[in-house]
């Protein structure tokens, strides 16, 4: 059975984005999966399988019971942080395709600013993973720190500066701006401002780091089949993957012959490529996972864009920006509208799809959307 082209995500929904939601993460998520239900048009009694991460605090039975779903027949969750939201799609996919379950809610919810701070030390991850004893006693204790050690690599491999990692953030910050939904609506940035921005962990400055943001986000999948008789436009599953490379950590793998790339990505980038039968030039828009602004130039090249090393020259004209050669996050990414660990640039690749994204690319048939770049990295092609 081939998953590609056999389902659908037919629904989006979300809260607002804030730094202080003032409710539980459930209530959020709740919330959330309302939304991407009434935007389907489908009833909670239409669900029948949920999926979730596995660092999501509202468990898949609690929001089914808040909701009024009945049985469930399939409900899962994928690992780690931001690795897992293409990841939800992709467990829903084959669901449905294999007719487990034939419509799957995925959904995160989280108080990331208000609530538990990913960027702060914590204890508790210090002792929650074998992983995590190979560089907590180093002092990498933070993902800002994990990153900044794989950027101050790239930079001497490459020749890469601090500036060509700024021209993601104003790009991300420029699309942001012209986007009511996100936190940085009417706030763009320059290259100067985000040079002048405070050191966090060198060579990362704090407009080099994603947002901490309270909200959630949900998506209704369902059949290819079925989503023909939903009254919205559907964007098409035409390609959904994982990876994980040799030797793999958690952020990033500092045990490697080579420390400059993401082999975890090259992974979901063949596997994209192959069940959806195009390559790199057949993309017209991209969501790609932008937690730290270098690792949006390493998924550059390891998804094909431009060969190893060359992502700096890539962007260097506005060839990320919107009227570019591939237009990245037109909704501000996670620097620019919220950090929902990568569902909220699901969302926009949908609506990219559907043409009713507010900075709208023209002529979208495909949009590739990446998501982490540790355990487990995921990708997904959405077709029209």
């Amino acid at each position: 059975m081939m998953l590609a082209g056999a389902a659908a995500i037919v629904g989006i929904g979300a809260t607002e984005f804030s730094k202080d939601s003032g409710r539980s993460e459930l209530r959020l998520a709740v919330e959330a999966v309302r939304a991407a239900l009434a935007d389907a048009g489908l009833a909670p009694s239409d669900v029948d399988g949920m999926v979730t991460f596995s660092m999501d605090s509202s468990a898949e039975i609690a929001v089914a019971r808040e909701l009024g779903v009945g049985d469930l027949t399939y409900f899962g969750r994928v690992p780690h942080g931001g690795g897992a939201a293409c990841g939800t799609v992709l467990h829903a996919a084959m669901a449905v395709a294999t007719g487990v379950a034939s419509v799957v809610v995925c959904y995160r919810a989280l108080n990331e600013r208000s609530g538990r701070r990913f960027g702060r030390v914590s204890a508790d991850a210090a002792a929650s993973s074998v992983d995590n004893d190979w560089v907590y006693p180093m002092g990498l204790v933070t993902p800002a720190a994990s990153v900044a050690m794989f950027a101050r690599r790239y930079m001497h491999e490459f020749g890469a500066t601090s500036a060509d990692f700024g021209r993601v953030a104003v790009a991300d910050r420029r699309h942001a701006a012209t986007n009511p939904n996100a936190w940085f609506h009417g706030r763009p940035i320059t290259l100067a401002e985000h040079q002048e921005s405070r050191w966090i962990v060198e060579p990362l400055r704090l407009l080099d780091c994603c947002q901490e943001s309270d909200g959630a986000v949900a998506l209704v999948v369902t059949s290819a089949a079925r989503a023909a008789d939903l009254p919205g436009r559907p964007a098409v599953v035409r390609a959904a993957a994982q990876g994980s490379g040799p030797d793999q950590f958690v952020m990033h793998s500092y045990y490697r012959d080579e420390l400059v790339g993401l082999p975890e990505m090259g992974v979901v980038a063949g596997q994209l490529w192959s069940q959806a039968g195009i390559g790199p030039a057949d993309v017209a828009v991209a969501v790609l996972y932008d937690h730290f602004t270098p690792f949006v130039l390493a998924q550059l090249e390891e998804l094909g864009f431009c060969p190893r090393g060359e992502a700096r020259h890539f962007i260097a004209d506005g060839a990320i920006e919107m009227g570019g050669v591939l237009p990245v996050n037109p909704h501000g990414g996670q620097l620019g509208e919220a950090y929902i660990h990568g569902m909220n640039g699901i969302a926009e690749a949908v609506r990219q799809i559907r043409g009713t994204a507010v900075n709208q690319v023209d002529r979208v048939e495909h949009v590739l959307v990446t998501a982490g770049t540790g355990v487990p990295t995921s990708g997904l092609l959405l077709g029209a």
